[in-house]
């Protein structure tokens, strides 16, 4: 059915479970699971890294490396666990669904995994959440996951 997946992560709930659907979905056809994680800029001089909380400006890339380091190695460490043999890692900046969409056309992916609810939840109130707009522009099929 697939022979590609990206699942976003940000370390919240809602990814874990899509991370568990894109391994389950990608061992029924021994397809490749894309993991990214894209962090997430905040106004007003600080940052949301997923998975980790908002930090200074200042700090931001130093931040923002190590914390994508240690949610895609958790999320390739629980994959591998439920049995992908075919995975990589992605880390992208910008507006994450702006990136995700990206990456998922960059990477001619068959469909886009993803939680319904990240770690993002207040500027989702605010200006649309990620899944949303990820579900309206995307070139591919988008699975979410509550």
């Amino acid at each position: 059915m697939y022979s590609s997946l990206l699942v976003a992560v940000d370390g919240s709930e809602h990814s874990r479970k899509a991370l568990t659907l894109a391994c389950h979905l990608a061992r029924q056809d021994d397809a490749t699971v894309h993991i990214l994680h894209v962090p997430e800029v905040l106004p007003h001089e600080a940052t949301l890294i997923w998975g980790i909380g908002a930090v200074a400006i200042g700090d931001e890339l130093k931040e923002m490396d190590a914390a994508g380091k240690k949610v895609l190695a958790g999320a390739e460490a629980e994959a591998r666990k439920l049995g992908v043999k075919h995975l990589q890692t992605h880390t992208a900046r910008g507006e994450p669904a702006r990136a995700i969409m990206h990456e998922a056309k960059a990477l001619d992916v068959d469909v886009i995994v993803m939680g319904c609810r990240g770690l993002g939840d207040l500027a989702g109130l605010m200006m649309g959440s990620v899944s949303h707009k990820v579900n309206h522009g995307a070139e591919c099929g988008v699975i979410t996951v509550r």
